[in-house]
């Protein structure tokens, strides 16, 4: 029944390894640079304003991206008990759109094309792309769920609905603009000023909420289940969480900008909602959790599972940690410091990429019809090597970026400041050697992972000797 859906799925995880390898690279590459500025090269396609945006594309929308579309259209057709709509061409031309669009952010990117704002700086022309190839995604999906012969909708395919409607809806009013020239690559934004800043974080913060949280979301209530092989432990709060979520993150955007021209009462909002949403981000983690009740001892055994149940427990410290930050008193603190970028990656690496590598861990010998993966000792090392690589990061962010925020704030008994920019970063420049190696550490994991998963596509099983075997199923197709 899945064949031909699946053939698209197949496609979108192959994708979502190649990304992901580019995408973790491009950040090491970013944390180098603050530590050794030279290796810019002295060329300006290979500066930090322009490397940066690259590996954030890469890793969102690439790497991420492909894995939740491909995850979704796999959900979606075992749980409704249905094949995926559209033919063989329809969903050829969704997977190279998408491919077709990356290229053109980075392209867009490295040349300089960009408007400047954070997770939306594609153009104009990438923008109009973007939005014809996800309307086509949510087509391939809601024409799915809609023919399904399943009655009830799993809530896992709620949460993958509202990734993908809520990201079309931000994605389209943030970008309305007028181009300069159909022949250039330069727009400016419909709306200026307050309202645009407001426009933009009321966007980011909701890429955040529905691309990065909502569809890894959907990701946890299948995933997790399948793999600890027990049912959600409450699925009346799942659809609590879903309903409060969905409510509460859309307006915590303003917390994006405290202390600026924003008028008060809308900085207050969203820090209100913010901190409301301690309670449906945490219900879903101890859902997630709660969910091994009479497999814990599965942890012991099954790496897979440990990086599910890890991705979890993070996305609880992370959406403890974001409305903490969101709170005015702290937000004087944190804000434009490196604790900010410790945060975002707590919950990029910790809560995302690990659902996501426990998600394709779990995907790929399904896909590819395998016994098993090609090494469970090569999943292990992954976990510690990853682990250990989002432990140097994050604290070391911490650490830079409370110390970083406490040295602009000093001033003496006189009322001047104690210390000069140039005092700070280099104060800081330690602990961004320490991010660098922990992002080396996260990516030398995750060439880990895609050796294991590329030697499990082809069959192959590792031996306790050290030598390898291929599966029945595979020595029969050779002969």
């Amino acid at each position: 029944m899945y064949s031909t859906g699946d053939d698209l799925v197949r496609m979108f995880v192959k994708a979502s390894l190649v990304w992901c390898v580019a995408g973790l690279a491009m950040g090491v590459w970013v944390a180098l640079l603050l530590v050794f500025p030279s290796l810019n090269l002295g060329l300006e396609w290979t500066s930090f304003g322009r490397i940066r945006p690259i590996h954030t594309a890469l890793v969102v929308y690439a790497f991420t991206g492909n894995a939740l579309l491909g995850s979704s259209f796999f959900v979606a057709q075992r749980t409704c008990r249905t094949a995926l709509w559209g033919g063989r061409d329809v969903h050829q031309l969704l997977f190279w759109g998408y491919q077709i669009f990356i290229v053109l952010a980075v392209s867009g990117y490295a040349m300089g094309a960009t408007q400047g704002k954070e997770y939306a700086e594609f153009e104009w022309y990438t923008d109009l792309f973007l939005l014809v190839i996800w309307s086509l995604y949510f087509t391939i999906l809601a024409a799915t769920v809609r023919r399904r012969r399943e009655t009830h909708i799993y809530v896992a395919i709620w949460f993958y609905l509202a990734f993908a409607i809520v990201v079309a809806m931000v994605h389209t009013v943030n970008n309305l603009s007028v181009p300069v020239s159909f022949t250039g690559s330069k727009s400016y934004p419909l709306f200026s000023g307050v309202q645009d800043a407001m426009l933009q974080w009321w966007f980011g913060h909701n890429i955040v909420g529905f691309f990065l949280t909502a569809g890894v979301v959907g990701m946890m209530y299948y995933f997790v289940p399948k793999q600890a092989e027990r049912p959600v432990y409450s699925y009346r709060l799942s659809i609590v969480h879903f309903w409060s979520l969905v409510f509460i993150y859309i307006w915590a955007g303003p917390h994006h900008l405290h202390y600026t021209a924003l008028p008060d009462w809308a900085q207050t909002l969203g820090m209100t909602f913010s901190v409301m949403l301690w309670m449906p981000s945490w219900g879903g983690m101890i859902n997630g959790i709660m969910t091994l009740s009479g497999a814990w001892d599965k942890l012991r055994t099954d790496p897979v599972l440990r990086f599910l149940v890890t991705s979890v427990a993070f996305y609880g410290m992370s959406t403890f940690e974001g409305p903490l930050m969101a709170i005015k008193a702290v937000n004087a603190l944190s804000h434009y410091t490196d604790w900010t970028v410790g945060h975002v990656h707590s919950g990029a690496l910790g809560w995302v990429a690990f659902m996501v590598f426990g998600s394709l861990y779990h995907l790929v010998p399904r896909l590819w019809k395998r016994e098993r993966l090609y090494s469970l000792p090569l999943v292990s090392l992954h976990y510690w090597t990853a682990s250990l690589g989002i432990v140097l990061y994050i604290t070391a962010m911490w650490v830079s970026g409370i110390m970083q925020g406490l040295m602009w704030r000093a001033h003496d008994s006189l009322g001047f400041l104690q210390y000069s920019f140039v005092e700070t970063v280099t104060a800081m420049h330690p602990f961004h050697a320490i991010r660098a190696a922990g992002g080396a550490l996260f990516l030398a994991g995750a060439l880990i992972m895609v050796y294991n998963l590329v030697r499990t596509m082809r069959g192959d099983t590792a031996e306790e000797r050290g030598r390898t075997r291929r599966t029945p199923a595979v020595q029969a197709a050779a002969h």
